[in-house]
């Protein structure tokens, strides 16, 4: 099965999982090319300046040194590097100069002629074309127990919510946020004292386990699909600045 990628430059979590999830893929399953989008926690349309204001201006001065320091380290440190792993195991960058959803995109996309697509941090997004682009369709992965927990930061929300288990869902795209069918989910235990950084390498390791394990079920053709209940949902944006001092209230910790 020929698989296109799409994932982001995150200089913190990515780079590690997505080695892992190449070298434990099947025989006769490859990941043909990948698209790799900026990192990007505010938006395209905001300046880097911008962006680093508003992470200290919500997440304070100790979060925004400490990442701010990792972000340096971990872009010279190869093992961190998306774009390294990914030429260490000699596979293809798409470049898009569009949008990924823009025909000129869907193009070149399509040229590769993956028969799946899996999205791992994309933060652009999908539209139809896309998403019904690969003939077995688009999975992403999501490291909450969809239907909760959808949209941005779940780490951050399920700690800030005391919440005693949390864990990943690898559903299909459509068209909705984090809406569509779940083929594989996974649970895991929140320790009381583990940080939000524990919880995100813990989270994000299961979600490349999850992520085999429904490769596996669509090479089979043998699977069944968990529902994504609207009826059953909770949705969190982007946290506020009382939102991180009610997680230090809580006693929650970063890292």
């Amino acid at each position: 099965m020929r698989i296109t990628l799409l994932t982001q430059a995150d200089p913190f979590f990515l780079a590690e999982n997505i080695d892992y999830l190449i070298e434990n893929l099947s025989p006769g399953t490859k990941i043909v090319s990948t698209v790799v989008f900026d990192a990007s926690p505010f938006g395209k349309k905001e300046s880097f300046l911008t962006k680093a204001k508003k992470t200290l201006k919500i997440f304070g001065p100790s979060f925004f040194i400490y990442y701010s320091f990792k972000y340096v380290v971990n872009r010279v440190t190869p093992k961190k590097n998306v774009t390294n792993v990914l030429r260490k195991h000699n596979i293809p960058i798409i470049v898009l100069d569009e949008g990924v959803n823009h025909s000129k995109s869907l193009k070149a996309i399509a040229s590769e002629e993956p028969d799946l697509l899996i999205s791992i941090a994309g933060n652009q997004i999908f539209r139809k074309k896309l998403i019904e682009l690969a003939p077995k369709g688009c999975l992403n992965l999501h490291t909450a127990l969809l239907p909760k927990y959808r949209g941005l930061m779940p780490s951050f929300w399920v700690l800030k919510n005391m919440e005693k288990e949390t864990g990943v869902s690898v559903f299909f795209v459509d068209e909705g946020i984090d809406s569509g069918p779940i083929l594989v989910q996974k649970s895991m235990k929140i320790d009381e004292e583990m940080s939000q950084m524990q919880l995100i390498k813990r989270s994000k390791k299961l979600g490349m386990e999850a992520i085999l394990e429904g490769i596996a079920k669509i090479e089979s053709g043998k699977y069944e699909l968990i529902e994504n209940n609207d009826s059953e949902k909770t949705y969190f944006s982007f946290p506020e600045r009382d939102d991180v001092k009610e997680f230090y209230r809580r006693g929650k910790r970063f890292f």
